[in-house]
């Protein structure tokens, strides 16, 4: 077994006010969990195209395995612009090539050789990568891989059918407080909303918390993280090892550190593939929430998705 760790789905530059900037949640995802020397790989298409060529030679540049399918829709692009906080707002394309990722022999051979994958919802939102992305998770090893589903709700780029489809097939979900909202509307409403005096927090812990319990035990979920920005973070699970079935409940909660901002773009990315790479290196939850925590936080010091980490970091992980 290879043991890939895999970002499926959306490959794409987002077209940020200081130029062209590779990115994509997925191989976002990838090249964070390989700055920890593990055998990261992104997993998409792209158009026959001059961005189809940069894309290569930029994931190329940073040392990322790849497994591109070239087909007849130009390379995804999203206009990204930043508000005064840093935080992107994206306008993202339709008919692009990660919106037809084919079922291929190589992709199958990926999926039957890894240990976790990072996928989400955008790249989901046509048929045919939708059905590329629910049989890579049917085709991997039943027991002993992570499989994240990192919703992004993405502008209308979902629907209760993908959320629930993808419920069903993860087993961590990474989402956040805003997402939560969008997502318990979408299912009947089963979190209720608290009043305008908590001020700019849009839930209150304990119901999210709630909420996140009701999605372990109706999915089977093992883990469901809760980012909420400058308020903190929750990891809620009911296991901490791979492929356990003994209940094993519990909750970990980081605050969030406070940092100088260039953008926070790919921050919540470097947060997923960081804690999955202390997982996979055997750190405890609360360790690797911790490590995803100050990784995300870095690389909001930093300008695009896509830093090179110092070694201080890698070797939380790698030690």
């Amino acid at each position: 077994m290879k043991d890939y760790i895999v970002g499926l789905g959306e490959i794409l530059f987002d077209c940020l006010p200081d130029g062209k900037k590779l990115g994509g949640a997925p191989a976002n995802f990838a090249y964070h969990v390989s700055q920890f020397r593990l055998n990261g790989i992104a997993v998409s298409a792209i158009g026959d195209d001059e961005d189809g060529k940069l894309v290569y030679e930029k994931l190329s540049y940073r040392n990322l395995k790849t497994h591109l399918e070239t087909v007849d829709y130009p390379t995804g692009t999203v206009q990204v612009t930043l508000s005064g906080n840093g935080i992107p707002q994206y306008d993202i394309c339709l008919g692009v090539a990660y919106d037809n990722i084919p079922w291929t022999p190589e992709i199958e051979e990926i999926a039957k050789n890894s240990r976790a994958v990072c996928f989400g919802s955008l790249a989901q939102r046509t048929a045919v990568s939708r059905a590329t992305v629910q049989r890579f998770l049917d085709t991997m090893p039943a027991l002993g891989t992570l499989k994240v589903f990192d919703i992004n709700l993405r502008q209308e780029w979902f629907s209760k059918e993908i959320i629930e489809e993808s419920l069903k097939r993860c087993n961590v979900l990474k989402i956040n407080d805003e997402e939560i909202i969008k997502v318990a509307k979408m299912f009947d409403g089963q979190l209720n909303l608290v009043d305008e005096n908590v001020g700019d927090r849009l839930l209150q812990p304990v119901e999210f918390e709630d909420f996140a319990r009701q999605l372990l035990k109706e999915y089977e979920l093992q883990m469901v993280i809760v980012t909420c920005g400058a308020f903190g973070s929750y990891v809620v699970y009911k296991t901490d090892s791979i492929g356990e079935t003994e209940y094993a409940e519990g909750l970990s909660f980081q605050p969030t550190p406070k940092v100088k901002v260039a953008d926070t773009v790919g921050a919540g990315d470097s947060f997923t593939g960081s804690f999955c790479a202390a997982i996979l290196a055997g750190k405890t939850i609360p360790e690797a929430h911790k490590i995803g925590v100050d990784v995300s936080a870095f690389v909001c010091t930093q300008a695009g998705a896509m830093p090179q980490y110092p070694e201080e970091l890698i070797k939380r992980v790698r030690e």
